[in-house]
């Protein structure tokens, strides 16, 4: 899943770049159109226009320096797949051998990259706040747990060898397992980046009084969390060193700036 975590980041990455470049695109092209020939005059008013409204528009989305997180993250990662091959240690925890494999539980596995992107994407153009700090308690845990995957080489061996069934989620298995490698699996980004969804949302004020958004967003998170066992893509060990690693870093990024300044806060920028 590291993999398509990558592709999800870089799709965010651009799909923020595209709309900033088309925002940017809409102010310059009405006027440069306007007319075919224009006097030094009006071409001075309508670039000094133009750089008024690039200068609003970086100043909107200037917490878009953030996802410069994607070139630490990306390089570092990529040399982790390449290099964790062999001699890693196997994370198998007894309780594994008591969950059985289910395909369904594909759906709800990849729902997560949707989850992450609408998530991040309605943050960072509706709650800026609440952008930084999803994307502090994010970055934070995912630096951790390339950390942890450098010093402490790690992957599992409980795939199924052979399936039982045939059918649609059987080949969507079949395919994540050939295209994501059962290494660098401590803690699990799928369960921890779920929690840290779910924490952005319930903490976010525009959608505190939408209660469909609310349970759905815990439905969805705890689906996404057991489809991680289910699917036999983690071990127990991962999912409960994700939960830890969350509720560390909640009480550093969220509770204690609530208990300090709840007003503070809560504001939205």
């Amino acid at each position: 899943y590291q993999k398509r975590s990558k592709c999800l980041l870089e799709k965010s990455v651009l799909t923020f770049f595209f709309i900033f470049t088309r925002k940017i695109f809409n102010v310059i092209l009405p006027l440069v159109t306007r007319k075919k020939h224009l006097h030094p005059k009006e071409l001075i008013f309508i670039m000094s226009h133009i750089f008024k409204k690039l200068k609003t528009l970086m100043h909107t989305y200037s917490h878009a320096w953030v996802l410069l997180y994607a070139f630490i993250y990306f390089p570092w990662f990529t040399y982790l797949e390449r290099h964790v091959t062999d001699n890693y240690f196997v994370i198998h925890s007894i309780f594994d051998d008591y969950i059985p494999f289910c395909e369904y539980f594909i759906i709800p596995y990849l729902l997560w990259f949707a989850y992450i992107a609408v998530t991040l994407g309605y943050l960072f153009f509706n709650d800026k706040q609440g952008f930084y700090k999803a994307s502090a308690i994010m970055f934070s845990g995912m630096t951790i747990f390339l950390i942890i995957c450098t010093v402490f080489p790690n992957g599992l061996n409980l795939r199924p060898e052979v399936f039982t069934r045939d059918n649609f989620c059987i080949e969507l298995v079949k395919r994540i397992y050939q295209t994501d490698t059962p290494t660098n699996v401590l803690p699990s980004l799928h369960v921890y980046n779920s929690i840290c969804c779910y924490i952005a949302i319930s903490h976010c004020e525009k959608l505190q009084h939408s209660r469909l958004i609310q349970k759905g967003s815990l439905v969805l998170s705890i689906l996404i969390i057991l489809s991680t066992m289910f699917l036999k893509q983690h071990s127990v060990v991962d999912v409960v060193a994700a939960c830890v690693m969350a509720y560390f870093l909640y009480t550093l990024i969220y509770a204690q700036e609530g208990a300090k300044s709840p007003r503070l806060a809560r504001q939205v920028i």
